[in-house]
């Protein structure tokens, strides 16, 4: 069954799949990403790699699309917003300082491996948040409490559909249920994948209006 979006209870809290790679948790207003690498494009170009660099226009429009689109009272991105200190032109560091005030929205960034050593204005960093029953962090904790669910980054988790003919892979929401660990999407649009266990619980996002479960 393909939806706009996709629901899931964890005790008493509401939690929404968004095909635009995004998760929102209603009762706190948090709308949360992940993995965004802003600056990607010019590292690669350091190294040789010619890459345009019109992506991180790109995901910097669609961070402002779905926060309009969902009006969450914060936005919270765990982890890997930048990819290497070393790529960070003073056009993408005031764009990203000004990301606040442009959208009348506070923001956290869950400090990821990538972000070390990158230091912005008007963004709190944190190692780790706790919010109701939930623990944000980038890569996966140990299992924390019971009924504590962990919504992490860092996997770029995808899943593959397939024919007799075609196989397709799609990034992807990824339930570890045995650890209780949730895995968000990767949202930059020049992040790969890797592929999910075959023992986790997955919703594939088809397009950018459609996302299926598994």
């Amino acid at each position: 069954m393909q939806n706009t979006s996709f629901s899931m209870s964890w005790g008493n809290s509401l939690l929404e799949m968004l095909p635009s790679k995004a998760l929102l948790l209603p009762q706190t207003s948090e709308l949360l990403i992940s993995d965004i690498h802003l600056g990607k494009a010019e590292y690669f170009q350091q190294n040789g790699i010619p890459l345009t660099n019109n992506s991180d226009q790109q995901n910097l429009s669609r961070i402002k699309n779905i926060v309009k689109n969902n009006n969450p009272k914060k936005l919270i991105i765990l982890g890997d917003l930048f990819h290497s200190k070393y790529s960070i032109s003073e056009s993408l560091k005031s764009n990203v300082e000004n990301l606040s005030e442009a959208l009348n929205i506070k923001i956290e960034l869950i400090v990821g491996n990538h972000d070390i050593g990158c230091k912005v204005k008007n963004i709190r960093s944190l190692d780790y948040k706790r919010s109701s029953n939930f623990i944000f962090s980038h890569e996966p904790i140990a299992k924390y409490e019971k009924n504590i669910l962990n919504i992490c980054g860092h996997y770029h988790p995808k899943t593959f559909l397939k024919n007799s003919q075609d196989k397709l892979s799609f990034k992807c929401f990824a339930m570890d249920q045995k650890n209780n660990i949730l895995y968000l999407p990767a949202f930059g649009d020049l992040t790969g994948g890797y592929p999910c266990k075959t023992s986790f619980r997955k919703w594939a996002i088809i397009s950018e209006k459609e996302i299926i479960e598994l």
